[in-house]
């Protein structure tokens, strides 16, 4: 997955959290370890925190950690929380009076939401819980959290 992705971003960082779902983790660590700004860490964590996957607290001994248990998180929660799509389309793109590429887009739209339905149906098929198990990283931040 490219690591500029909120859905990377968000996946990778509730995978590590799943290691130890009531440690607070800082924007500032995620930020460090994922590669990018603590800024881009808290847009996309607060779209959790409003789905009720993460709860944070401010301060000095504040952060981000799990609202649910690592195992009752699926992907698919991540995917739909942070409102990503695998394709977007904008129906008002087409020529209002072309019977044809109303037709066409009709046809696309319908094909997308079945893809984007299945894409779903199997991200729910895996928490977070099962990507941390999973993992055989040799990076410090993965084994230390274990």
């Amino acid at each position: 997955m490219k690591r500029n992705s909120r859905l990377a971003l968000a996946m990778h960082t509730l995978g590590h959290m799943a290691a130890n779902p009531s440690h607070m983790h800082t924007s500032s660590e995620i930020a460090e370890h994922a590669g990018t700004n603590p800024v881009v860490v808290r847009r996309v964590l607060g779209k959790l925190r409003e789905a009720g996957l993460l709860t944070s607290e401010k301060g000095h001994a504040g952060g981000w950690c799990l609202a649910r248990e690592p195992h009752l998180i699926t992907l698919a929660d991540i995917y739909l929380a942070l409102g990503e799509r695998l394709i977007s389309m904008d129906e008002n793109d087409c020529a209002p009076d072309c019977c044809i590429e109303h037709s066409l887009l009709n046809h696309i739209s319908e094909v997308i939401k079945s893809t984007e339905q299945n894409f779903i149906n199997h991200l729910a098929t895996t928490t977070i819980a099962d990507v941390q198990k999973a993992k055989k990283c040799k990076c410090k931040t993965c084994c230390d959290e274990a």
